[in-house]
C-alpha cells in the first residue's frame, strides 16, 4: 500500500484525497498533519469519513509516507520545506535527503519552491506539482473525488529528481484522474502568470472599480449580468491564498502585466480615435484565439450542449424532457443558466454524443423553441 501525506486538506488536497480513495480503493494509505492546537473540523470530518486513515500533530510522522504532498498556501509550502528536512532528519535513517520520502506540493508557483527545495539540498526528492483545477470555492466540504478528473497536473522536477520519483508521482496523479504534464518550473510561472494570476488581478479590479463607483455602485451591481459575472466570477477566490501566489510569482506576473497595460493603452487611443477599424480587428483576434481554446477540461471530448429559451413556468423544464425523450434522446445533464444572458429564461442541455445534440436541436425548433448553438 502506498502512503500519502497531507499537509494542508483544503479544496484540492482533500480532492486529491478523495479522488484516490475513490477511484482506487485499497490502494493508499493517507496520513494528514494537523498543525491546529485544538481540533480541526475538517480532519475530524475526513477521518469519520474514511477520507483520511489517520491524522497527527507530530511532523516527523510522515517521514514514513511514500509521497508527502504540501497543500498550504505557496510561501507557507516552502516553510515547511525546512521544517520537513529539520524533523525527517531526525527520522529517517541515514538522516539524509536520500532516505526521505518523495516531496511535492500543490501550488500555483513552481520556481520559487523547486529553488528552495534545491538550496536545501531536497532537490533530489522533490517535484513541483500543480493540479490545474480548482474552484473559488475553498476548504474541505468544497472537495470533490472528481475536481481533478481529465484535467491537466503540471509537474516540475527539481535538479537532481529521480525518474523513478517522477514516475511514482506520475502514476499518482493518474489515479486522481489527471493528466500529468512535466515542465520546467520558470516555464510554468510565465505560462500561468498570463493564464491565470493576471487574469485574477483584472476581474478583481474590476470588481473594485464597480464598487467604487460612487452613487451608480448600487445600480450596477443591480444590473450586472452574465458578461460581468464570467468574467469576474474568480474574484471570490481566496485572498490568503492569492496574495501568497501573487506574492510567489512577482517577476512573472509584473512582465504580464505590463504588457497587459501596453495593451489596455493601445485600446484607449483607439476608442479616443474612434478608430473602428482597430477595435473590430482586435476583437475579431481575440474572439478567433478564445474559440480555439477547447470547450473541454485537459483532453476529455468535446461536451455536446446547448441552450434554449423557455418559458418562466412551471413544468417548462419537463417539457423539454418529454420531447427529447419522444425522440428517444437520452439527456446528460439539463438545467436553467441564472445568469439571464439571453432573451428569456435559458435552459443548458447537455447531450451524450454528436448525433444526439443535432436531434435534440431539431426537435425543439420543430416545436416553436428557440436554441442557441
Amino acid at each position: 500500500m502506498t502512503v500519502l501525506g497531507f499537509i494542508g486538506f483544503g479544496l484540492i488536497g482533500a480532492s486529491v484525497a478523495k479522488s484516490v480513495k475513490s477511484k482506487t480503493p485499497g490502494k493508499y494509505e493517507i496520513i494528514a498533519y494537523d498543525y491546529h492546537t485544538g481540533e480541526n473540523p475538517a480532519l475530524a470530518k475526513a477521518l469519520s469519513e474514511k477520507v483520511v486513515d489517520a491524522v497527527t500533530k507530530k511532523l516527523e510522522d510522515l517521514s514514513r509516507c511514500d509521497v508527502v504532498i504540501l497543500c498550504a498556501p505557496t510561501l507557507r509550502n516552502i516553510a515547511y520545506l525546512e521544517k520537513i528536512k529539520d524533523a525527517f532528519s531526525h527520522a529517517c535513517e541515514g538522516g539524509d535527503a536520500d532516505s526521505f520520502p518523495l516531496i511535492t506540493d500543490v501550488g500555483s508557483v513552481k520556481g520559487n519552491i523547486v529553488s528552495a527545495a534545491e538550496r536545501l539540498g531536497l532537490g533530489g526528492c522533490f517535484i513541483g506539482g500543480h493540479p490545474m483545477a480548482g474552484s473559488e470555492k475553498t476548504g474541505y466540504d468544497n472537495a470533490a473525488a472528481n475536481l481533478l478528473e481529465n484535467s491537466y497536473y503540471i509537474l516540475t522536477p527539481a535538479e537532481g529528481t529521480d525518474d523513478s520519483q517522477l514516475q511514482l508521482l506520475k502514476e499518482l496523479v493518474r489515479d486522481t484522474g489527471a493528466i500529468s504534464i512535466v515542465l520546467d518550473s520558470k516555464e510554468h510561472d510565465r505560462i500561468t502568470a498570463a493564464i491565470s494570476h493576471v487574469p485574477h488581478i483584472i476581474a478583481v479590479e474590476l470588481v473594485n472599480l464597480v464598487q467604487d463607483s460612487g452613487e451608480d455602485s448600487e445600480k450596477m451591481k443591480m444590473l450586472a449580468a452574465g458578461g460581468f459575472k464570467d468574467i469576474t466570477r474568480i474574484a471570490s477566490s481566496s485572498p490568503e491564498m492569492w496574495r501568497s501566489i501573487l506574492l510567489s510569482n512577482k517577476d512573472a506576473i509584473l512582465d504580464a502585466m505590463a504588457k497587459y497595460q501596453d495593451a489596455l493603452i493601445k485600446a484607449e487611443a483607439a476608442v479616443f480615435a474612434e478608430d473602428g477599424d482597430y477595435i473590430y480587428k482586435t476583437f475579431e483576434r481575440a474572439g478567433d484565439f478564445r474559440n480555439s481554446i477547447p470547450n473541454a477540461r485537459g483532453m476529455l471530448e468535446e461536451s455536446w450542449f446547448f441552450y434554449a429559451d423557455i418559458e418562466d413556468k412551471a413544468g417548462a423544464i419537463a417539457a423539454v424532457a418529454g420531447l427529447l425523450c419522444d425522440k428517444g434522446v437520452s439527456i446528460k445533464n439539463i438545467g436553467i443558466v441564472n445568469n439571464r444572458s439571453f432573451d428569456k429564461g435559458v435552459l443548458r442541455v447537455e447531450l451524450y454524443d454528436k448525433d444526439s445534440k443535432e436531434t435534440a436541436i431539431e426537435c425543439l425548433k420543430q416545436n416553436g423553441y428557440r436554441v442557441y448553438i
